[in-house]
């Protein structure tokens, strides 16, 4: 997915919209000069913008073609800054290949906060054990953020039925999970999923990411309707939090306090 999931998803208006939501919660939980650890940073969208907010961030990823992408990009980034006499830090962006699974293996001093976005958590089959792992990387009162995919998205109904797809309307019900490309792709409720993080975490906000606004998928028939897509976005945001749009979301955003 890596060389085309940035025009797929990222360049797309309704991708920006979701993404820029997530980035007002990192700006909310996320001070200039914290170390932050990325996991699934894909294509380095989010490290860009944590960079860009004067945040040191580790971002790691199992794709190495993802890595490259990012890597290309922050490469870039850094040209522009030293053109303009802002000379790159080397210590305030890296990348690494890791998997969640295999977090407990990073040697790396506790962070102040963490990203998961988009969906990344959703490819691991074993959230307690990624929560119990992740606990051990933070400082007590870090703040964890992790955009997951919930099972029960009406606007993926409306969309996959209206085209006839009828195996993928409810493909987030299916017990075990959907596959795709070899993984068993899982759909963690909220409750699924803060009880997995509990104890060591506990739950600061909930809220919704594309559960008025339709996923990005749909941008090829309804982004004609860019005012209307607008307000969507406009109330989301107002009501991000409201039940029960966060069980009804495309994503849902759990923000998370180590204990």
């Amino acid at each position: 997915m890596a060389g085309s999931y940035d025009s797929h998803f990222t360049a797309t208006p309704i991708g920006a919209m979701m993404r820029r939501a997530v980035w007002a919660r990192c700006a909310a939980r996320f001070a200039p000069g914290s170390r932050v650890l990325e996991m699934n940073c894909g294509t380095g969208e989010d490290a860009l913008w944590l960079v860009r907010h004067g945040v040191r961030v580790l971002s790691t990823d199992v794709s190495p073609a993802m890595l490259r992408v990012a890597g290309e990009k922050m490469a870039r980034e850094n040209a522009v800054r030293a053109t303009t006499g802002v000379l790159p830090d080397s210590t305030t962006t890296r990348f690494q290949h890791l998997a969640w699974e295999d977090l407990g293996t990073l040697d790396e001093p506790p962070f102040d906060g963490m990203l998961s976005n988009f969906g990344g958590l959703n490819c691991v089959q074993d959230l307690r054990a990624a929560a119990e792992a992740l606990a051990q990387k933070l400082k007590p009162g870090a703040v964890a953020i992790l955009c997951i995919m919930g099972p029960i998205v009406p606007w993926e109904w409306l969309w996959f039925l209206g085209r006839g797809e009828f195996h993928k309307a409810f493909r987030r019900l299916r017990k075990g999970g959907a596959q795709w490309s070899g993984i068993a792709v899982q759909y963690p409720s909220v409750g699924a999923a803060s009880r997995a993080f509990a104890p060591s975490f506990k739950v600061l906000r909930t809220s919704a990411i594309g559960a008025l606004l339709p996923p990005p998928y749909t941008q090829s028939v309804l982004g004609g309707h860019s005012r209307l897509i607008a307000v969507l976005d406009r109330l989301e945001r107002r009501c991000d939090t409201v039940w029960p749009l966060p069980m009804l979301a495309d994503h849902y955003l759990l923000e998370l306090e180590r204990a």
